[in-house]
């Protein structure tokens, strides 16, 4: 990061990309400016090398995600707490994310569609 401040995400920017993570099984978080994505490895061994891996990408960043994991699972939610809400930062963890996961099982059914964020939480006249 620059130092700059982190702006949150206008509704122009939702409309244009959050879809494409919507189609990759991202999903909106109910009352939260946050995006959660569920996967299934096939082991323990293999979601713990996932965090790994994300570990690293996330301090090389400097973005850490809020995730859970139980044996083969891993449930990621990313946010930018210093902007209340979601960045282009966000959304650049999320895509190099998705590329480290491979072909792991994505969980689609736990939570809101992507592409509702702009209308469920950011509806707003200035359009940002």
């Amino acid at each position: 990061m620059t130092g700059e401040p982190l702006q949150r995400l206008t509704t122009p920017e939702r409309e244009s990309l959050l879809p494409a993570l919507g189609e990759a099984g991202w999903g909106g978080v109910p009352e939260r400016d946050a995006l959660r994505k569920i996967w299934k490895f096939r082991s323990f061994s293999e979601a713990w090398g996932f965090m790994s891996r994300a570990a690293l990408v996330a301090e090389k960043l400097n973005h850490h995600p809020e995730w859970t994991n139980v044996y083969n699972t891993v449930d990621v939610t990313l946010t930018t707490h210093a902007a209340d809400g979601l960045t282009r930062l966000d959304l650049e963890l999320a895509r190099r994310l998705d590329r480290l996961a491979g072909a792991a099982e994505v969980q689609r059914d736990q939570a809101e569609p992507v592409e509702c964020l702009c209308k469920l939480h950011h509806a707003t006249p200035s359009g940002s």
